[in-house]
């Protein structure tokens, strides 16, 4: 199936209906915004600022579904943050995530919403799960002490969704997207992910003229990473095409140690210095690796962006956008 098949075919579902997208003005939500207009010209799209409808408040959300008469929802909503950010806001992170997406849920039952697509983490896999993270290993040991209470928080709505469907009828879909990198990330690095933070340690040092970078841990786990609007598409397409009680992962399939993908990215950004680990940082979860065969069973979706043209890409925007980011954080 072609890009432009999987557009065409799309339409139908799409026109007529009023869609919240949560966290819509987001990293992920702005790529997921866009790909929904260019599905249907008859979309309604409503985004809630948080500004004016906080998520952490029912009767904001009230408000939200009053002022906006949406039959569909996707929740993209999420306080989020790297290691240290999860480790330092362990509170924060579980009752923010928790409220924002119980309440929502309820919200939209009562509501007569007639799609709800929750947006979950691979944080809420257990530490030691086998790789290929399998979505039937979810339940099967705590996860990662320093991503706990948001892996946690997430996976109760999981558990509220599927209790839903049985009591109520309701129709809601958990997807897992694994991490997400890609133009307009968060590249602050008090609270980025290990993609854009390296990606800016490499273009200032490289600027600088640098002898070195510093990164956290001992480079040995590895990760899986997903290009930012893959993930949009999957989304809309799990929206549309799937309606099962399960979860699903969202990834790429590829794995690659911490320490390599540093080093590519450095190689990438033209950076030639030396690359310093500090190991009294923790290292997070040993490996991840996501077994996406569900997603392609269930409504025909895989990743397709490359991984190195993904980060030419991600590198392309922050050097083209860094004067405004750096100047938004002063």
């Amino acid at each position: 199936m072609t890009d432009g098949d999987r557009r065409g075919g799309s339409r139908e579902f799409w026109d007529g209906r009023t869609v919240m997208v949560t966290g819509g003005s987001g990293f992920l939500g702005s790529h997921l915004v866009e790909d929904l207009r260019s599905r249907s010209s008859e979309v309604e799209v409503f985004v809630p600022r948080s500004d004016e409808y906080d998520l952490r408040d029912r009767d904001a959300i009230d408000r939200a579904f009053e002022d906006s008469g949406s039959d569909t929802v996707i929740h993209l909503a999420a306080t989020v943050g790297g290691i240290g950010a999860n480790r330092d806001n362990p509170g924060t992170y579980f009752y923010e995530n928790a409220i924002m997406g119980i309440e929502l849920i309820e919200a939209a039952r009562q509501s007569g919403v007639e799609t709800f697509t929750a947006i979950g983490t691979i944080c809420s896999y257990p530490k030691h799960t086998e790789v290929p993270f399998s979505e039937e290993d979810l339940y099967e040991g705590y996860p990662e002490e320093t991503n706990a209470p948001y892996g946690i928080a997430k996976k109760a709505l999981l558990t509220q969704l599927q209790a839903y469907r049985d009591q109520y009828g309701f129709t809601g879909i958990y997807l897992m997207p694994v991490n997400l990198y890609g133009p307009r990330d968060d590249f602050d690095l008090e609270t980025s992910h290990v993609i854009p933070a390296i990606v800016r340690k490499c273009v200032e040092a490289r600027e600088r003229g640098a002898d070195s970078i510093t990164a956290w841990g001992t480079g040995e786990p590895t990760r899986e990473f997903l290009y930012v609007k893959d993930a949009a598409e999957g989304i809309l397409d799990a929206t549309e095409r799937y309606d099962g009680s399960e979860p699903v992962n969202l990834g790429s399939g590829m794995e690659i140690p911490i320490r390599a993908l540093v080093e590519l990215i450095a190689d990438l950004t033209g950076f030639e210095g030396e690359i310093e680990w500090d190991t009294s940082k923790p290292d997070g979860q040993p490996r991840r690796r996501l077994d996406t065969s569900r997603a392609k069973e269930c409504f025909d979706w895989e990743a397709s962006t490359p991984f190195e043209q993904g980060l030419r890409e991600t590198i392309e925007w922050y050097e083209a956008n860094r004067e405004r980011i750096v100047g938004t954080e002063a």
